[in-house]
């Protein structure tokens, strides 16, 4: 439709397309058991996600008697390897999300993918879930020299679909300030892995289901 005010929506990928805190957590979970840490829970586990697999480990170490350099640099391996292996067993695409795609597709929208995860891990989470054909362009967290929340993961993943008015939809601070940055409308999921309360996010807006997507980019953009 050619009325539709976007002509690219990017997204986030872990707590905005998908609920990977079960695969993230198991990873993390044996790279501290290998290292003589314990478990941390999944719920504690939500909130540390956002910044790369590394920060994650970090993070990890820090809640479990602190972290330093060596001990991420032993365990990061660890993390990665398990991770690689059990990258979709237990992420859930969020409801509603699919039929969203479809009807930004039917839109003529283009969809890019822009995350801080590195690029062939988020490349292979994306194909273990289907999507090898879904998205127009994926950006990860190693793709460029630097990481969201700089705007130019964003701006090269609108580049790489090739250009026009934009949006964005994350899950966390990163996001939004990654959009404010960049100058182009955020949309915040309230149902991700945000450290704080969605309003506090200052997003363009809040959605609590993909069902919501479509009017909210309507409005926005009107």
């Amino acid at each position: 439709m050619a009325d539709f005010p976007f002509d690219v929506v990017a997204f986030d990928l872990d707590g905005t397309l998908a609920d990977t805190a079960p695969d993230l957590t198991g990873a993390l979970n044996h790279a501290l058991g290998e290292l003589g840490r314990p478990p941390v829970p999944t719920a504690s586990v939500r909130s540390m996600i956002g910044h790369g697999a590394r920060a994650l480990l970090e993070k990890g170490l820090g809640a479990t008697g602190g972290a330093t350099e060596e001990l991420v640099e032993r365990g990061f391996p660890i993390f990665i390897d398990h991770y690689v292996a059990h990258i979709a067993d237990g992420t859930q695409i969020f409801a509603g999300l699919e039929a969203a795609l479809d009807a930004l597709a039917a839109r003529g929208v283009k969809l890019a993918v822009c995350t801080n995860k590195a690029e062939g891990l988020a490349r292979a989470l994306v194909d273990a879930l289907g999507w090898e054909r879904r998205f127009d362009a994926l950006v990860g967290g190693d793709t460029l020299p630097t990481k969201k929340p700089e705007p130019a993961m964003l701006f090269e993943a609108i580049a790489r679909c090739g250009g026009g008015r934009a949006a964005y939809v994350g899950d966390s601070i990163t996001d939004t300030d990654t959009g404010r940055n960049a100058g182009i409308p955020t949309i915040a999921v309230t149902f991700g892995f945000s450290d704080r309360a969605p309003e506090l996010l200052g997003a363009s807006a809040l959605i609590d289901h993909y069902d919501a997507l479509i009017p909210t980019l309507e409005r926005l953009g009107g």
